[in-house]
């Protein structure tokens, strides 16, 4: 859970800080009936699995959510304890669309803000959800920096039934334009963490697409440097682990503020595929914020205060409270 300490240093400068705060993204297959049978029940059974984390004092400071579909998920959030709740594109904004993102953020943070944006092209299957990205901003309570977390679910690649150079070309431009969103929204005085569904396994084509204009670096390839100090023993050095696995993490430093991923760990899954929540498992990742001399935050600065919707129970809606 998010804490801060402060580390003894010389006189003449100023005392180095840091804060560790943790992000779980996880696709959780809410699917609608009949694409995908009894997940109403599973989603019920993640959000008592987070639950039972923050009974233990070991629940991520952030969930980002992929999949989400179902109205269930209001179940999942209510169970897991997590104060703070916000979604995704909605299906109103994308013409045609079943259904929306199905992104959701979980936060013990208090969140300030929050920005959407659908994709624009899409291939097959995947048309029928307004796929896209989220960004929302959190502020850790006295500290001096607020901190963008974005989230994402990118379009599928075989499971779209697409022909695999449109789903290809779909994939790239969605690419492009999570990057154009990032470079658009986030607060470059601010710290950027970034977690989703990517739909890269086993695609380097997808992962190295526009990769060096790529405005984070992702915590696999980070952790796979023998010096990372990512504390998972021995570094990966298999060829390209990030190929490994649909979901990603990601990292950016700026205002002042260093950022380094300490661990990496999965959740939720079981040798048993019947055992597992959903067909992917939690990737969790801790990180280490480091900073030295920053001036405190404005107590000015607007909070958001989070409402249910005139839809009830399913989501949350966000006003402005000054």
């Amino acid at each position: 859970m998010f804490f801060d300490a402060i580390d003894l240093a010389p006189a003449h400068s100023p005392p180095a800080q840091h804060a560790e705060i943790s992000v779980l993204t996880y696709n959780v297959r809410g699917l609608p009936w009949p694409v995908a049978l009894g997940r109403g029940a599973a989603l019920r059974r993640i959000g008592e699995a987070l639950a039972q984390l923050r009974r233990e004092g070991r629940q991520p400071d952030v969930v980002l959510i992929q999949e989400g579909f179902r109205s269930e998920v209001a179940d999942l959030a209510k169970a897991s304890g997590y104060p703070h709740w916000v979604r995704g594109p909605r299906r109103e904004s994308g013409f045609g669309k079943l259904t929306g993102g199905g992104l959701h953020v979980l936060s013990d943070l208090p969140i300030t803000d929050v920005r959407t944006a659908a994709f624009s092209d899409c291939a097959g299957w995947d048309c029928l959800a307004n796929k896209g990205v989220m960004l929302v901003r959190l502020a850790p309570e006295g500290q001096p920096f607020q901190i963008d977390v974005l989230n994402t679910h990118m379009n599928s690649r075989r499971a779209s039934g697409a022909p695999a150079a449109r789903a290809l070309a779909a994939h790239n431009h969605q690419t492009d334009a999570l990057i154009a969103f990032v470079k658009a929204n986030r607060d470059a005085t601010r710290p950027l963490l970034v977690g989703g569904d990517f739909n890269v396994k086993g695609a380097p084509k997808r992962y190295y697409h526009e990769a060096l204009d790529r405005p984070y670096t992702v915590v696999s390839e980070f952790c796979s440097q023998p010096d990372s100090g990512c504390g998972n023993g021995a570094a990966d050095t298999t060829a390209e682990p990030w190929l490994r696995s649909q979901d990603l993490q990601g990292f950016a430093e700026d205002g002042g503020v260093a950022v380094r991923p300490m661990a990496v760990r999965t959740l939720f899954g079981a040798p048993e595929p019947q055992a597992r929540l959903s067909d992917h498992d939690g990737y969790l990742v801790r990180y280490r914020l480091t900073w030295a001399g920053l001036a405190t935050a404005s107590a000015d600065a607007p909070a958001v205060e989070l409402k249910k919707a005139r839809f009830g129970a399913w989501g949350v809606k966000v006003s402005w409270k000054h």
